[in-house]
Parts: structure tokens; sequence; C-alpha cells
């Protein structure tokens, strides 16, 4: 039994002025291919489709298509889904028949979880995730809406690999080396905090090459008044020699 149940119309013209008029009419045109049969080309309901594309398990599950104006019911999968350069809008999705026993194999979203606590963030680690998502293969009916990754026992510097996650029963993610999912890392410094503490940096310097400069010039004053003042001791003795 497929999770989604989606009516669709049979699309009669083909081509990109077609398709044009469709997205404008509130309709998205899609197809579906495969299981050794011809392609059919189908128009969906643009509104009701968007609902679906916002769901993320409608990616990863068996989707039920009836198709008016043919005959039987076709099951399919998600197969690509193509977006609007500027908007969030699909404007065409392809859709691939499977039967519920077919192996297929999927993009599968990884979900950390009981991250928020465990020992890394107490200790203000940051947790880095190095694959948003894996390789599942498994059988059609069966595919996992995310892959969940236990982090509540982490520290920093704990990594979690692909041979550490317990995966789905009948799933599998081909692998020859057993990479990093997700791991806890220490803290870095954002690029605000290496500003900030650039400029008090250079503030600090600024302020002891004046201080400097000051002490100099006081030091300079002191010689010159110095100076200054000899002449005048030299002529008060001269004077006195005078007299």
């Amino acid at each position: 039994m497929s999770d989604y149940v989606v009516d669709a119309e049979l699309r009669e013209e083909t081509g990109r002025g077609n398709a044009r008029r469709l997205r404008r009419s509130g309709k998205i045109p899609a197809v579906v291919y495969g299981g050794d049969k011809p392609d059919l080309p189908i128009i969906l309901d643009a509104l009701t489709t968007s609902k679906l594309l916002d769901d993320e398990g409608f990616y990863t599950s068996m989707v039920e298509l009836n198709v008016k104006g043919n005959r039987g019911k076709s099951s399919a999968l998600v197969k690509d889904v193509q977006w609007h350069h500027l908007r969030e809008e699909a404007i065409h999705i392809d859709f691939y028949r499977v039967s519920s026993s077919d192996k297929v194999t999927m993009e599968v979203p990884v979900h950390a979880i009981n991250h928020e606590k465990c020992p890394g963030a107490i200790a203000g680690g940051v947790l880095s995730v190095t694959r948003h998502s894996l390789e599942v293969t498994c059988r059609a009916d069966s595919i996992p809406d995310s892959i969940e990754v236990d982090c509540s026992a982490l520290e920093i510097g704990d990594s979690i690999h692909i041979e550490d996650i317990a995966l789905p029963e009948g799933a599998e993610v081909a692998h020859d080396v057993n990479f990093t999912v997700l791991s806890y890392v220490a803290p870095t410094k954002s690029v605000e905090q290496e500003e900030e503490e650039a400029a008090a940096a250079a503030a600090a310097a600024g302020e002891g090459i004046e201080g400097e400069e000051g002490a100099e010039g006081a030091e300079e004053g002191a010689e010159e008044g110095a100076e200054g003042a000899e002449p005048g001791a030299k002529a008060e003795k001269a004077e006195g020699s005078e007299d």
C-alpha cells in the first residue's frame, strides 16, 4: 500500500509551450516512466503537489498515482524535481514506476537526535554533520523516512561512522570505507569574534604608540628647556664677574 495518493490527468500535448501554459493555469507537468512501460505524461495540481513537496517523507515513499483517463493505477517514487531558478516552485516532476518488492536505492536524510544535551554540547562543542543523507538500498515499500543517529553519549572529539549506525531491517548502505557521518568538535571562533579581537588588539597597540610618542615628546621638551636655560646661566655668571 502506498503512503501517498495523488490524483493526476493525462497530458495530451507535450513541449515547452504547453508546459508554460499549464504552469500559468496552476498545474505542474510531470512524467511517469520505467517498469518496461511507455512514458506517461501527466498533469498535477500545483497547490496540492506543493504541499506534498514540503513533506520530507514524500521523497522516500511510494506514491499511488490515480491518472484520470488512464486504466489502472501506477505506483511510483519521486525520481527528480525541477525547480524554478528564482522562486521555490516546482516546474516539473519525474516519477519512476516500482512495485513493492523492487529493490531501490534512495537518498535518505540523516537526523541527529539527542545531541542538545550530550556531554559535547554541555562542554560547548559543536555538532558537525559530514553526511546529511545516505544512499540506502532496500525494498520500495520499506524506505525509511530518515536515518536517526543517537548522539546522547558524544563528547568533544567523538565521531559516529557508518558502521556505528543501526540501520532499519532490510536496509543497506554500500561502503568500502567506514566513513564518518557526524562528529562533535571544539567550538571555533566566528568571523565576527575574530574581527572584534583584531580591532581591540589594534586599538591597544595604537594607545601604546601614542603613549610612547607622548613620553618622547616630554623628554624632548625637557632637553630643550635645559638647553635654553644654559646660555642664560652663563650670561648671569658673566655679568656677575664684571661687577
